[in-house]
């Protein structure tokens, strides 16, 4: 008897739908983002995602004017020991002419008191000096710290030489920070909000285009963006004003493609058990070698089974010499 096997190989073409381009689809209709979105999640798949420069291209393609996208910005001011008592909604923003918060420039998730007393946005690596606090929460003594940190340096400062960054409730508490700052312009608190970007769709936020310009969200829960037809650059908008707006879709992926190879195996070694898992394995990984180095892309290799289990079965003499006629197992 030959020691020679068969088996039946899958080659199967795979498509991942997260490798296909986006279609992007331009409404001319002025609506809010949330309507926005929900005509795009019923029509299409969802507000435009913009997630490279391919992206970007074919989105400023697409556009005619300034259009809804699908990124947000939830507004979330929160102090930074937590505190969350009486007094916890206190802001005293810089407004007389300055309109503060304005996330001009799209870092700008962390809260400074100015010579004026008054609260300004800034970027969080910036460097500026900083007040922490002792004592507990409720009767706090502020302590200005004059070397300069970007907000989260001050942060661990603060928490490891004293409680944290000031948090700052009242007027009075207002008053107190800005005597301790002892004669510095600028300086940290303990105000921060969320610096996440979101897609409606779940995409990850990592490319980013966004555009000069200030936006008042002092009093804004929920930012949203908009991105110019001719850079395609982002702004962010109070999510209630009225846009045309941009979906997206994904066309369906091509039919898969699959074929069916029948091997015949000799091995070198008569001991070998080809129908061992790690030889298998080998072999499907010494054949999907050999196709990408004839340059043949996106194919699966799968061994297909049969019956009992097994992929390869000895090949009896007697069953090779019917004339005409091949068994397949």
């Amino acid at each position: 008897m030959e020691r020679i096997y068969l088996s039946v190989l899958y080659l199967s073409g795979w498509h991942f739908l997260a490798c296909l381009p986006r279609e992007y689809h331009y409404i001319a209709d002025l609506k809010t983002w949330t309507e926005a979105r929900a005509y795009c999640r019923k029509t299409y798949t969802d507000l435009a995602t913009i997630e490279n420069s391919e992206d970007l291209t074919q989105f400023t393609a697409t556009a005619a004017s300034e259009s809804w996208i699908g990124l947000y910005n939830n507004i979330i001011w929160e102090w930074s020991d937590g505190y969350t008592g009486t007094g916890e909604g206190y802001k005293n923003w810089q407004n007389r002419n300055d309109n503060e918060p304005d996330f001009v420039d799209y870092d700008q998730f962390c809260v400074l008191m100015g010579p004026a007393g008054g609260f300004w946005d800034d970027g969080c690596t910036l460097t500026y000096p900083f007040i922490c606090y002792r004592g507990t929460q409720l009767n706090p003594e502020f302590v200005a710290v004059t070397d300069r940190m970007t907000w989260f340096d001050a942060q661990r400062h603060c928490r490891e030489n004293y409680i944290d960054l000031a948090t700052v409730r009242n007027n009075t508490e207002n008053q107190e920070v800005k005597n301790a700052m002892q004669g510095e312009d600028w300086a940290w608190i303990g105000l921060y909000r969320d610096p996440h970007m979101y897609w409606s769709d779940g995409s990850g936020y990592s490319f980013s285009q966004w555009s000069s310009g200030s936006i008042q969200i002092g009093s804004i829960g929920v930012m949203c963006a908009t991105a110019l037809q001719t850079s395609g650059a982002w702004k962010g908008r109070p999510c209630e004003v009225r846009f045309p707006f941009v979906c997206y879709s994904v066309p369906p992926p091509p039919p898969v493609m699959r074929q069916i190879i029948k091997l015949r195996i000799a091995p070198g070694d008569p001991s070998v058990d080809l129908n061992d898992a790690a030889v298998k394995a080998n072999l499907l990984k010494q054949f999907q070698d050999s196709l990408k180095e004839k340059g043949v892309q996106g194919v699966t290799l799968k061994w297909r089974e049969q019956s009992d289990g097994k992929v390869f079965h000895k090949e009896e003499k007697s069953s090779r010499k019917k004339s005409g006629k091949k068994t397949e197992l």
